[in-house]
């Protein structure tokens, strides 16, 4: 691992232990602003419950629990380099829901208030823009896409030998038959 993973991943997922701590801790003051987000989604989480047999949460406060619980988990991976991309790609799903609950500028009336919350909705898109970046890092390896690119080149070319290896073998058979 690089020196700037091993500084950058802990940085990066420090903040996923700070707000998770607390919303575990005391999740009724963000499940009002959660409601926001868990009255759209719980719908669709129901049935797909349902039909997998899976209970799912009614109250707000059990929501910010779960979504706190997934962070803390996540942010734990990510910073000691256990399943990273793993781990970076579920803090990412969990941002967008969590910034939409909690930092709704354009519903704040008070200019102040406006610009406080559109600060911290920007910050929370520049973390999930790290995020995005430390899920798609390889750690210098080559990725998936690389890998099957690489591995039809190299059938294409085994394929190319073996025609030329046949063409030549069918010749020889020939020029063998046709000998007097």
């Amino acid at each position: 691992m690089t020196v700037s993973r091993l500084v950058a991943r802990p940085l990066l997922s420090s903040i996923y232990l700070i707000g998770p701590v607390n919303a575990l801790r005391d999740p009724s003051w963000a499940a009002g602003e959660a409601t926001r987000v868990t009255d759209k989604v719980q719908p669709l989480v129901r049935s797909l419950g349902q039909r997998l047999g899976v209970p799912v949460p009614e109250k707000p406060e059990t929501w910010v629990r779960l979504n706190a619980g997934l962070q803390i988990v996540a942010a734990l991976g990510l910073a000691t380099g256990r399943a990273p991309r793993t781990c970076a790609a579920v803090l990412a799903a969990t941002t967008v829901p969590t910034t939409l609950a909690g930092h709704a500028f354009w519903d704040e009336e008070q200019p102040q208030n406006r610009r406080a919350q559109q600060l911290q909705f920007a910050k929370n898109a520049s973390l999930l823009g790290g995020l995005i970046i430390a899920a798609g890092d390889t750690d210098g390896r080559p990725g998936l896409a690389w890998r099957a690119g690489r591995a039809a080149k190299d059938a294409r070319r085994a394929a190319r030998l073996a025609r030329r290896e046949a063409r030549r073998e069918a010749k020889l058979i020939a020029a063998k038959v046709h000998l007097p």
